[in-house]
């Protein structure tokens, strides 16, 4: 008879308060497997700083707030946050107007691990220093920063509070998995798969409909957050195809090797086949038309840029010609992001053994993942209608 793992079914409830990246500072960590990220963020400066330029500069006695939503817990937010301040300032300079007080607001889900964020923070920059010493501080923070719980799917600040919102690599999360994705009765149940690549047309349109839904309250909360002169920018994975059945990157790392793996449990009677069945990966890589109707279809906000951004491989890799480690870099990639969830759904013994299977697969796929395995972001900067 195969186990039943170390640990229940997670129900949907108890996704927001379980779902993170890897914390902590070891070799799964996101903080140490989050290389791809940064690089992808940095080629799209340029589109930030072009949302930041249309933000309306308000009397220097306000205070000017940014937000980064599902921060995580690498330097990444840290470092988008300084480019976002630092570029505001600027802007103050260049008209000749005082600094206002900065201040950063880095939000994600509680289980997120806020005190590893927390303790790559930079020191704050001795107050009331001049706007050369601000716009010079390498090594520490021209803002005041604290940490906001809590999923990005409901009301997180007070009204009118919020100069930037930024979010980048994480609205294609979903709130839950689809209740129906989850019902045998249902035809949208997912038998057989972890994942909605080359799923049944009734699962893709549950989670069609679920990303639907999780857009029009993130938009809905966030129109009562900013203010007036506000602007956001927002990245997410999304996928170059109108067919929802064909998910792009997501689909080939969580629908391929990803997939094969938990197979691969099944078929060694180290879980059951329903076990495997009830986990699935609550993430949807929307199209274009699929953001841009919810956008216009919420009616708060204008759009002054909608686009794909090719973002590239999400494998840092030494030597690409190694397949051991294009296997392993595979491997480390999904458990950094999904391995808390895998450790949830089968315990950390079973997980250790998923996570092998899935180097082991990806290490004799390593020239076809390193050539196909391509990651495209919808690219959006919002202002308000």
């Amino acid at each position: 008879m195969a186990p039943k793992g170390d640990n229940v079914v997670v129900s949907n409830m108890k996704l927001e308060r379980m779902l993170s990246m890897k914390g902590g500072k070891g070799e799964a960590s996101y903080a140490n497997n989050s290389q791809a990220q940064a690089m992808h963020a940095r080629s799209m400066l340029h589109l930030l700083k072009e949302t930041l330029d249309g933000v309306q500069l308000e009397s220097p006695e306000l205070p000017f707030v940014v937000v980064d939503l599902g921060c995580s817990c690498g330097t990444n937010t840290i470092y988008v946050v300084d480019v976002i301040i630092k570029h505001m300032m600027k802007r103050y300079e260049a008209i000749g107007w005082d600094l206002p007080e900065f201040s950063a607001f880095f939000s994600d889900l509680p289980s997120n691990d806020f005190n590893t964020l927390f303790q790559l923070l930079p020191p704050l920059v001795n107050y009331g220093a001049s706007m050369e010493e601000c716009l010079a501080s390498d090594g520490h923070r021209p803002y005041f920063a604290a940490g906001v719980p809590g999923s990005f799917y409901r009301r997180l600040f007070p009204a009118r509070s919020i100069n930037v919102f930024h979010s980048a690599f994480s609205l294609h999360w979903l709130s839950q998995v689809p209740e129906t994705v989850m019902d045998k009765r249902s035809t949208a149940y997912n038998k057989g798969k972890v994942f909605i690549h080359g799923a049944s047309g009734s699962t893709i349109n549950a989670y069609r409909k679920q990303f639907q839904s999780d857009l029009a309250v993130f938009l809905r909360s966030r129109a009562q957050e900013m203010k007036r002169c506000g602007s956001m920018f927002l990245v997410c994975l999304g996928r170059t195809s109108v067919d929802p059945f064909d998910q792009g990157g997501a689909g080939l790392l969580f629908g391929t090797h990803f997939q094969d793996a938990w197979d691969d449990l099944v078929h060694e009677g180290l879980i059951t086949g329903e076990k495997r069945d009830l986990f699935n990966i609550p993430v949807y890589a929307p199209s274009l038309h699929d953001f841009r109707e919810v956008v216009e279809a919420a009616g708060s906000f204008a759009i002054n840029k909608l686009e794909v951004f090719k973002g590239g491989s999400p494998l840092v890799v030494s030597h690409p010609d190694d397949d051991a480690e294009v296997g392993r870099a595979f491997a480390t990639s999904c458990k950094s992001v999904a391995g808390v969830l895998v450790d949830a759904h089968i315990g950390e013994r079973l997980s250790q053994e998923l996570f092998l299977r899935v180097e082991r697969r990806a290490t004799m796929h390593a020239e076809e993942l390193l050539e196909k395995l391509q990651f495209f972001h919808i690219v959006s900067s919002l202002s308000f209608a």
